[in-house]
């Protein structure tokens, strides 16, 4: 199924749920030696600023690389990339949480509104958009590593950069068989490429143990019901377009992974787990809880004011009921680690409260 008239917002939405994809995340690496964090940038150790990582005391691996990518492609380092460059938004949130600044990163200011799960240091270079990033900007980064999404080596990007003897890692960016599994081991490529598996490793075993926490406070919650559906939208002329995400989404796994059942039963997209609706079918599920992206997108008029002024809006269970809830603004649903921990957090709070 194509995505491609599923958003007219692409800045709210990873590149590739404009096709539809499917890919297995396959790993291969090898490196054993390691070096302190704090080496010097002589010693092409990774650098961070953020202030997550100001008592990060892991290590960085200073041997040689090897690592397949979801293309199936093998990238092979002399040592871990330390000049890398981004071209989607949950590779971004990915090095910041592993303690590495990217070089340089596509649309670093929508970035900084759709994804607060790590900041991005200001002085940070921006290499255009995510969908058409400028492959000059980018070599004018002198990176090491490009990290793309892309299910495909014949994307025009990476051919232009193999022209160039740039390394590549292509990531399919979603997988709607385990979308959470999919999330980790992303965020442990990615970790195995920059030489952070260390820091991987903790960023991790936080997340697991998140997941642990939440999952109690649901249960003493004793909720009247754990059925529930997320959803975004945008405003399409003068109706309101809802977008789902079904199963096999990273959001709605993250709702189950809390015991709660996601009741969206409509078709998505194998890889995202995203539906498409409109007011009338979303209030077929009008008895269980809503739950919706709560960031104010700055290049489309405010979907959910229009929303409220719909009758059938008015009349569906859940809003009778005063059981919708906004996800706090910046939540990427899109992202890794560090952003499925603030979606957890954002489920228990509003279930709770």
């Amino acid at each position: 199924m194509s995505l491609s008239t599923l958003s007219p917002t692409p800045r709210r939405t990873p590149v590739l749920v404009f096709a539809a994809v499917s890919a297995t995340c396959a790993l291969a690496l090898s490196a054993c030696g390691t070096t302190a964090t704090d080496a010097s940038a002589e010693d092409g150790a990774a650098k961070s600023t953020s202030e997550a990582c100001a008592d990060d005391s892991g290590t960085t691996s200073a041997d040689p690389v090897s690592v397949k990518d979801d293309t199936g492609h093998t990238i092979e380092l002399d040592k871990p990339a330390s000049t890398v460059v981004s071209l989607e938004w949950q590779y971004t949130e990915d090095l910041l949480s592993l303690c590495v600044d990217p070089a340089a990163v596509a649309d670093a200011k929508g970035f900084t509104t759709w994804d607060t799960a790590e900041k991005l240091p200001e002085d940070t270079a921006d290499v255009g958009t995510r969908q058409e990033p400028n492959v000059e900007s980018i070599l004018s980064a002198n990176p090491d590593l490009v990290i793309i999404e892309s299910t495909s080596r014949d994307d025009k990007i990476i051919k232009a950069l193999d022209k160039q003897d740039i390394p590549v890692m292509a990531m399919t960016g979603a997988d709607g068989e385990d979308p959470i599994a999919y999330m980790k081991d992303t965020f442990s490529t990615v970790a195995e490429a920059t030489g952070r598996s260390e820091r991987a490793d903790t960023v991790l075993a936080d997340f697991d143990a998140k997941v642990e926490e939440s999952k109690k406070a649901i249960v003493s919650a004793d909720l009247e019901t754990k059925d529930f559906v997320y959803f975004d939208g945008w405003v399409n002329g003068s109706n309101v377009a809802l977008r789902p995400f079904g199963q096999g989404s990273l959001l709605g796994e993250l709702g189950e992974e809390l015991g709660l059942k996601n009741v969206w039963t409509g078709d998505v997209d194998p890889a995202y787990g995203l539906g498409q609706t409109d007011i009338e079918g979303i209030s077929k599920a009008g008895d269980a809880n809503f739950f919706y992206t709560g960031t104010d997108d700055p290049e489309s008029e405010d979907y959910v004011e229009l929303l409220k002024k719909n009758d059938i809006w008015s009349n569906i269970l859940a809003v009778k009921d005063d059981r919708t809830y906004a996800f706090p603004s910046g939540i990427w649903t899109f992202g890794g680690p560090k952003s499925s921990e603030q979606a957890l957090d954002a489920y228990v709070e509003a279930l709770t409260k």
